[in-house]
């Protein structure tokens, strides 16, 4: 029998909306729990609440609103479910539309959402800082794709372009280099709730079956440490829906001007297994690219060709009523036959290198997640194994000489664990408590050899492995008025190790004996403090600070071993948001932040033309964005957004200033340090591959021709503004200042739809990258946008 909930009167004050949207007001105000058995019923629009009664008395007010019964069911737990027929007759007409009435306008907001990536499930309008949720649904339009499909809506997210399987990502203008190396990434990766990479490139996942995309901007040290100094990407996937039977298709073939065709296929199928406690959801994702760039001298066309399969498997089991059991299964496999660079000065999508340099790369992931509910604190457990490996092949050829392949293989494994408990906001107050564990551990291994006399010589390699326990924890509390404060912090311990691969035996002696690659640790202490302000439904405003750090290693230069230090960030940000993007008629969101970067951890060119890492010093990172969407008719709705950058390195590191004037030689040792800084100043201090502005537009456009067909369409345009490789002269190759913009149309039901899509829409060459193989000499390199592509695509759902 439920007992009875504690009668106490409260100051009640819900927004006019959605009855989902009024019972979480309610539940924080009163501290009670309230669950809404029937989504229909959040969906209804309600008048405000406004007064001071109790508990009950509340309640019943705000499900008579609605056309539902309030149940006790707990001490302070309520569930909202339909009324009976005779109560709906009972009511007066005004509170039970008919099924033909006007939806109302502020039925477009939608349901509340829950952001995740906060680890708390906070509603949007109360997360304090800069966010952007993409629709997994939305992703699929045009056909299933990887993460450009991420950069190509959000000005803040950028990558390099070395390759699927191959780029490394950025956030905000944090960015360290060029180079798949020893260092950890700046943008941590999420699947779920489990990391995907540690200090491996972005494994360039097909987002199919997504349910959303959660793209949270840094530093975010307090939840999630090491790694996430620009922010993280969170990947959510569907899970499996219990006593349902469906699914989806999606095929497509494309046809690319200058190059070769390709084709792409997704399946989605979610099964029962054993009634309403168990089920099983499975996708089965393939892809192959054609090919656009020509190698003359070898006499091929279109040899950049890249073939993607892969599939993910997940199966839930309700084990109690508050407790469910996650595995999730991921594997996915990408080959690239060639590079996909051109000469600069050379004809548009032509290559004047004498070696095949193709790639594979190959990714695992293993999870296993039990989440429950204690009294009024909810767990959550995830435990995972990843497997990463990389295999890249560059021409190393020299002028005049032999052709040469440098081959470089990456191979990565980690074990992941993470428990935390938190508990929702009662009474203004909410709290999160967790603990990790991270083993990461990765061999570089390197070779030269020559394809004329079959002979490999070995380069050295390095190895390096990571233990990193955690604790964390995080709280807010409602101070008065509008304004919640939020504060946390982050202790992480850390073991580091590694070692030299295929050295020589004098050298791998030396670094023994000198203890350059013996084992250490680090402790890092992660604050961070924010204030929310939410002036309405529609508006807040949120000041933060928050800081952000990565563990040092080991990288090799010159075939020898050496240490690099932690680096670390701490960044103030201040924003302001209206509405909701892509519901609200009218929505604007903006921030502004200013980073303190120390000991950076950077790439360049070291004296035997291989890329190895330093620390170059300290700099700070100025940046602004922008975005917005405005519902200029129904069914057209127009986007715009932009971000604007401003980084360099300040105080360079006696590293770096002896790098820089290398080439200078003797008349290096004649500057005063004035003068030396200014050199080095003049020559590369912008950190890399952030485009000092960037900007995104598009537009959205539905029109129903039918009862049942729909005809919608959205188009898109895109500016990347120029760049630099990397630091120092050797990497000063300008890239970006190019348009990209693209198109699709899609006529169907929801069931099934045909799709016509067009990318590169001018079929422009632009610059996304300047770097194909570091060892190029006396011919520049440049990586041209896929030509023009059309797509026509079929989709079913059952």
């Amino acid at each position: 029998m439920p007992l009875p909930v504690l009668a106490r009167e409260a100051d009640v004050a819900t927004r006019a909306g959605t009855a989902g949207e009024a019972v979480v007001d309610l539940a924080r105000q009163t501290g009670t729990s309230i669950v809404i058995a029937d989504s229909t019923i959040a969906r209804r629009t309600i008048p405000a609440l406004r007064g001071r009664m109790d508990v009950a008395e509340a309640l019943n007010r705000l499900a008579r609103s609605a056309g539902a019964r309030a149940v006790p069911v707990g001490r302070s737990a309520w569930r909202l479910e339909a009324a009976k027929p005779a109560a709906t007759l009972a009511r007066p007409a005004r509170e039970t539309p008919g099924p033909a009435a006007p939806r109302p306008p502020i039925e477009t907001r939608g349901e509340p959402i829950f952001v995740q990536a906060t680890k708390r499930d906070l509603r949007i309008e109360d997360v304090p800082g800069h966010l952007a949720i993409l629709d997994g649904k939305a992703l699929e339009t045009g056909g299933v794709g990887g993460t450009e499909k991420i950069t190509r809506q959000l000005a803040t997210v950028s990558s390099t372009h070395l390759g699927s399987g191959r780029n490394k990502l950025f956030i905000r203008g944090i960015a360290d280099s060029s180079f798949t190396g020893p260092t950890q990434a700046t943008v941590g990766q999420y699947l779920g709730d489990m990391r995907l990479t540690y200090n491996a490139p972005d494994p360039d996942l097909r987002l199919s079956d997504l349910a959303r995309v959660e793209v949270l901007e840094g530093p975010q040290g307090t939840l999630y440490g090491a790694g996430s100094l620009g922010g993280i990407i969170r990947l959510v996937p569907n899970a499996p829906l219990m006593g349902e039977t469906g699914g989806t298709v999606i095929l497509g073939g494309s046809l690319t001007q200058h190059g070769a065709p390709g084709a792409d296929a997704s399946a989605t199928v979610n099964l029962p297994v054993a009634g309403d406690s168990v089920a099983l959801r499975a996708t089965f994702d393939s892809a192959s690219y054609g090919g656009y760039i020509d190698k003359p001298v070898l006499g091929r066309s279109n040899v950049n060709r890249s073939n993607m399969l892969g599939g993910k498997l997940a199966l839930r089991a309700r084990i109690a009523p508050d407790w469910t059991i996650d595995l999730i299964a991921l594997a996915q496999s990408t080959e690239a036959d060639d590079s996909q660079y051109a000469d600069r000065n050379g004809k548009p999508l032509e290559s004047s290198a004498r070696v095949p340099e193709g790639s594979k790369a190959e990714y695992a992931l293993g999870q296993l997640v039990v989440s429950g509910r204690i009294g009024e604190i909810d767990l959550r457990s995830t435990t995972g194994v990843v497997v990463q490996d990389l295999r890249e092949h560059y021409d190393a050829s020299e002028t005049g000489g032999d052709p040469r392949l440098f081959s470089q293989a990456n191979d990565t494994r980690m074990i992941v664990h993470e428990t935390r408990v938190w508990q929702s906001e009662r009474h203004g107050f909410g709290w999160l408590l967790g603990a990790s564990y991270t083993h990461n551990r990765t061999v570089l291994n390197r070779d030269f050899s020559s394809l004329l006399f079959d002979m490999r010589q070995a380069a050295t390699g390095v190895r390096n492995t990571i233990d990193e326990f955690t604790l964390y924890g995080e709280a807010s509390l409602h101070l008065t008025g509008p304004l919640t404060a939020t504060g946390g912090g982050r202790f992480t311990h850390s073991r580091l190790g590694g070692d030299g691969e295929d050295m020589a035996p004098a050298t791998q002696a030396f670094l023994v004996t000198s203890g350059v690659t013996a084992k250490r640790t680090m402790s890092r202490f992660l604050p961070s403090l924010a204030l929310n302000a939410r002036f309405s439904d529609q508006d807040s405003l949120y000041m933060r600070y928050q800081e952000g750090f990565r563990p040092g290693g080991f990288a090799i230069e010159s075939n020898v071993v050496r240490r690099f230090q932690s680096d670390r960030t701490g960044t103030f940000e201040i924003g302001a948001r209206h509405g909701r993007a892509g519901s609200s008629p009218f929505d604007l969101a903006m921030s502004l932040s200013y980073t303190r970067w120390q000991d950076i951890q950077a790439d360049f060119i070291d004296g035997s033309g291989l890329p190895s890492t330093a620390n170059i010093g300290d700099g700070r990172v100025w940046s602004a964005s922008l975005s917005g969407g405005l519902l200029l008719a129904p069914g057209l709705r127009v986007e715009l957004g932009a971000t604007w950058n401003e980084s360099r390195v300040d105080e360079p590191s006696a590293a770096l200033v002896q790098y820089v004037l290398a080439p200078v030689g003797l008349a290096g040792a004649t500057l005063s340090r004035a003068d030396a800084l200014r050199y080095v100043s003049a020559r590369g201090m912008q950190v890399p591959n952030i485009a000092r502005f960037a900007g995104h537009s598009a537009l959205a456009w539905t029109h129903e021709v039918s009862e049942d067909w729909t005809l919608s369409a959205n188009a898109w345009a895109n500016y990347i503004g120029r760049s630099r490789l990397g630091i120092g002269p050797e990497l000063g190759a300008p890239q970006g200042d190019y348009f990209d913009s693209g198109f699709d149309i899609r006529l169907g039901t929801a069931g099934h739809g045909v799709t016509l899509s067009v990318t590169n829409l001018a079929d422009v060459r632009g610059n996304r990258f300047s770097l194909g193989t570091p060892f190029s000499t006396g011919r520049e390199q440049v990586t041209p946008l896929r030509p023009r592509t059309l797509r026509v695509g079929l989709d079913a759902r059952f």
